[in-house]
């Protein structure tokens, strides 16, 4: 499948939401919110808990893929880069977890950082923050998942064709 493009740039479109992978993680398929307001990109992780292994600390959380299920979750580990202060949405500070892990979003596979944080009321387990799409894709606001519009994995809350 060709990625679809800008008509006025050789960079690849994204809509407001889109299908991504992050492989290293073995989540094959995650719906994610694209938001040019967010500085960070971040992954809902439930159950943190740092430890340290072979002189590193590392981040080991559970993952749940699909929106508003448990079905399918993960217990993955990522090395822990470092704790930042991320001001949420809602004005709040928190200081989370960051790991580097490589994302593929259609056919663009890059390097990543992902604050871990409970998103258990958001409608999306994993926003994609400006950063990691700066100079890689151009937003279309009006539309969605422009680079896989059918995941590998279905989510189990959108309708079947």
């Amino acid at each position: 499948m060709s990625q679809k493009l800008s008509p006025s740039s050789s960079l690849p479109l994204v809509g407001w939401r889109e299908w991504a992978a992050l492989p290293d993680l073995g989540v094959a398929s995650i719906k994610a919110k694209v938001d040019t307001g967010a500085r960070t990109s971040s992954l809902h992780a439930a159950d943190l808990r740092i430890t340290r292994r072979d002189d590193r600390d590392i981040v080991e959380f559970t993952v749940y893929p699909l929106q508003r299920s448990t079905a399918g979750h993960l217990r993955v580990s990522a090395p822990l880069v470092e704790e930042r202060d991320v001001r949420s949405s809602t004005g709040e500070s928190q200081r989370r977890p960051v790991i580097l892990t490589p994302i593929r979003i259609g056919e663009s596979t890059f390097p990543v950082e992902l604050t871990l944080t409970r998103r258990d009321r958001m409608g999306f387990r994993m926003l994609i923050g400006r950063t990691a799409l700066r100079r890689r894709f151009l937003v279309d606001a009006g539309s969605s998942y422009l680079q896989n519009p059918r995941p590998d994995t279905p989510d189990r809350t959108e309708p079947s064709p």
